[in-house]
């Protein structure tokens, strides 16, 4: 079990830390190269190959208590594993949720769900891979969402929809965000909302439809459609109508973790044209020479490395269980910023050759581009900043 620091005697180290992990996730990583991802993009397909490697690591269970069969480790833990998977050119979309979801989970559930689902889960016995949070009429307003559990009994009753459901046909269990509570009934906006573990294995053809949904990027994204889904009232994580509370733990640890392969994915990109301008000889000499080239790329550097030390202090704070929306938050916004930055870099760089799936920038590229609208766009993080860090008046 490692022991975590003080936020106040934390000091971010300039060098890597959890070297050991951080080299076994290379090792990992290496037989899952380019091909096969730009093989999975063809067809649509699922990575089961990739995500079975890292479940039989172990990395998937990092933050699984030993206790339950996982490796006990902190955020930061997590946060690198995901760093280093995209470093090597891949993407951990595929079963990141089965990590930034434990902070609910553990820190909420009961007992008896622990007891039953975590070592399941860090065995590899079930997957823990769908968030269902999102829906298409309310977006980003969560606390608008009308999904709606209704308690009859010993169950619950679940009407609604979800849309951007990532990984659902590949997942076995479900976090599910809904409302128990009518919205005109509560005091807040952020009551009457409630979490439940769903087992979609049970509900899959008994009120649970689970649909593809065709995106740019191969993120086996779903829509989810609830009628009349009847679930044990056993499923409900934690005090009915607080679910907004608990889920921040979720989405706190899935900013930083984001922000995470946002850092990977930057790191890739600038390595990936640092040496592609070293030896692109162009009029006689690397493109690299040229500044309108070198600067780019040597700016988007700078940026990672700052974003990289607000990520840090965001997974310090989460360890320390202190509040850490505003570090959180920033942590994503900076390290989607850098990424991106990168992205454009690299492409332009590598001018029409950047277009070519033979090199995976194009690939990269339209993979970390997403990061600047989910898991929460940029704009509601500044809003989020305005009004809740500086105490500016509500935008929206």
């Amino acid at each position: 079990m490692t022991t975590v620091p003080p936020v106040s005697d934390v000091t971010v180290s300039l060098g890597e830390d959890y070297p050991d992990i951080r080299e076994a996730v290379r090792r990992l990583c290496r037989p899952f190269d380019g091909q096969y991802w730009q093989r999975l993009e063809e067809n649509g397909k699922y990575p089961d190959e990739f995500v079975k490697a890292l479940t039989e690591s172990g990395f998937l269970a990092v933050l699984i208590p030993e206790e339950y069969g996982g490796a006990g480790l902190p955020l930061r833990a997590a946060s690198v594993i995901l760093e280093e998977i995209h470093a090597s050119g891949g993407n951990a979309a595929a079963c990141h949720a089965q990590m930034y979801t434990m902070g609910t989970v553990l820190r909420h559930g009961s007992a008896a769900q622990k007891a039953e689902y975590l070592p399941r889960i860090a065995s590899g016995e079930l997957r823990l891979q769908a968030f269902g949070v999102t829906e298409p009429t309310t977006g980003s307003d969560t606390t608008q969402l009308k999904t709606r559990a209704v308690r009859d009994g010993d169950s619950y009753v679940i009407n609604g929809q979800k849309v951007w459901t990532s990984r659902a046909l590949y997942s076995d269990l479900m976090l599910l965000l809904a409302r128990t509570t009518p919205a005109d009934q509560v005091a807040r906006r952020t009551d009457g909302l409630s979490v439940f573990l769903v087992d979609m294995r049970e509900a899959r053809g008994r009120g649970l439809d689970i649909r593809p949904l065709k995106a740019m990027v191969n993120h086996n994204t779903t829509e989810i459609y609830f009628d009349n889904l009847r679930i044990p009232a056993s499923s409900l994580i934690g005090e009915e109508g607080k679910g907004f509370r608990f889920i921040l733990d979720s989405m706190n640890a899935e900013r930083a973790l984001v922000a995470s392969e946002c850092l990977g994915d930057a790191r890739w990109f600038i390595d990936t044209a640092t040496r592609y301008v070293s030896e692109r000889v162009v009029f006689g000499r690397p493109i690299g020479a040229n500044q309108g080239v070198q600067f780019p790329i040597a700016r988007a550097y700078a940026e990672m490395k700052a974003a990289e030390m607000v990520l840090r202090k965001a997974c310090a704070m989460f360890d320390a269980g202190l509040p850490c929306g505003e570090e959180a938050n920033m942590a994503k916004l900076l390290t989607s910023e850098a990424s991106w930055h990168a992205a454009e870099a690299c492409l332009q760089a590598h001018g029409g050759f950047g277009f070519a799936t033979e090199y995976n920038v194009e690939r990269k590229w339209r993979e970390t581009r997403i990061y600047q609208v989910a898991p929460i766009s940029t704009n509601l993080i500044l809003a989020f900043l305005g009004e809740h860090v500086l105490g500016m008046p509500r935008s929206y």
